[in-house]
């Protein structure tokens, strides 16, 4: 067959081709989506739920009331656009899918697939009620502290965790994600996967009071917290602390400070372990008591993780929404612990089981001013006199 011969073919086809294309009919919703209100997940297995508040509060991680004065919240932020083509998401339904996502950690296809709707409907809807989560919400249950704040966060720690002028415990997590592209190795970090790192300020009742979140994951906790903006404004006293206190039962002045495992530094208003070598007995029960007071941000993050298990895989999203998902998270972590409150644990209360191992507490590479060593040096001898609790000697030596 002669070359033109077999041009001439192939031109033919590939316009018979385009033709038949043109053909085809794209629909605006799919036929497995029109039925959303005869099969779609909202519309059966929500409403049963609503019906037991047992199932309720597992299906989407809190009670039926919380779900309401949430959604009383976000209601008028959270209303779509109807077409006449497709109706209207309510606001409802989207904060179902997205407490869903958040719960469950199930992939945007997989939550189409239970709510029939388009795969890139789920994304948008995951992503602006994040963000509307956060932006609604953040002045009334992520506030900055006021000093009768500070005095109250103060009072709690010493009323519950026998550890006087603290004012909250700091820690890091890292949050899982997807590897970003072009990014090289920002968010590998030490444990050997990618991540974005979330630092909080815990109270007492393991609240949040602040938090940093985005910075990559190759950071540790004190180098994340030295390029912090909680750092900045504590070195600069913007925060409103209040002055130096006294001690409970003392006229011995300390001021008032935060506390933090061995990886961020000893600074006037932050405690960390002593370093495990030459640990003397007041050495010891002064680990010991830090920690005990330390694991209220571990705690919190144990909550948070328990409850919004999407922070237990990888979030395969865009670095930016995978930072929205977070701020989310923290508030909707104070809010359920603000309705529904946190009960403390009897053995929290009184007594500790494990990690106060002195073999973990290493050497520090910051260098301590006078006044941190000064700070630490009191609460260590008040642990031992006014301060001393009965159990203290047992758990100081835990190994």
């Amino acid at each position: 067959m002669a070359p033109s011969r077999v041009k001439k073919i192939l031109l033919l086809e590939s316009i018979a081709l385009k033709v038949n294309r043109k053909k085809l009919k794209r629909s605006w919703v799919h036929e497995i989506n029109i039925c959303r209100k005869s099969f779609g997940e909202f519309y059966h297995l929500y409403r049963d739920a609503r019906k037991y508040p047992e199932k309720f509060y597992e299906y989407l991680r809190m009670s039926k009331e919380s779900f309401d004065l949430l959604l009383s919240h976000l209601d008028p932020y959270l209303c779509g656009i109807g077409t006449n083509f497709r109706e209207r998401i309510s606001a409802e339904q989207r904060l179902v899918i997205t407490l869903r996502f958040l719960a469950t950690g199930e992939s945007y296809r997989s939550l189409a697939l239970h709510f029939r709707l388009g795969v890139a409907t789920v994304s948008n809807i995951v992503n602006h009620t994040c963000m509307v989560i956060w932006d609604t919400m953040k002045s009334d249950y992520l506030p900055k502290p006021t000093q009768a704040t500070w005095h109250n966060k103060s009072q709690q720690y010493w009323t519950k965790w026998n550890f006087p002028n603290c004012i909250g415990s700091i820690d890091g997590k890292h949050i899982e994600v997807k590897c970003p592209s072009n990014t090289g190795s920002l968010y590998y970090n030490y444990k050997q996967y990618f991540s974005i790192l979330l630092q909080a300020l815990v109270d007492a009742d393991c609240k949040l009071i602040a938090v940093d979140i985005g910075s990559f994951g190759r950071q540790s906790d004190g180098g994340n917290f030295r390029s912090s903006s909680l750092f900045r404004a504590l070195d600069r006293k913007e925060l409103d602390v209040p002055p130096d206190q006294c001690l409970p039962q003392t006229n011995i002045k300390a001021p008032l400070v935060i506390v933090g495992d061995e990886a961020y530094p000893l600074l006037p208003y932050l405690m960390r372990p002593y370093p495990r070598r030459n640990l003397d007995n007041s050495k010891r029960i002064f680990n010991y008591r830090l920690s005990r007071a330390r694991r209220c941000a571990e705690c919190a993050f144990g909550i948070m993780s328990g409850k919004w298990r999407i922070l237990l895989k990888p979030i395969e999203t865009k670095i930016e929404t995978a930072i929205n998902i977070v701020k989310a998270i923290c508030i909707l972590h104070n809010f359920v612990i603000e309705q529904e409150g946190f009960k403390t644990n009897k053995e929290c209360q009184t007594g500790f089981s494990g990690d106060i191992n002195p073999s973990t507490y290493t050497h520090s590479q910051y260098r301590f001013s006078e006044d941190a060593k000064r700070t630490r040096e009191i609460l260590t001898n008040y642990f031992v006199t006014t301060g001393a609790v009965e159990w203290q000697n047992q758990f100081s030596f835990v190994q």
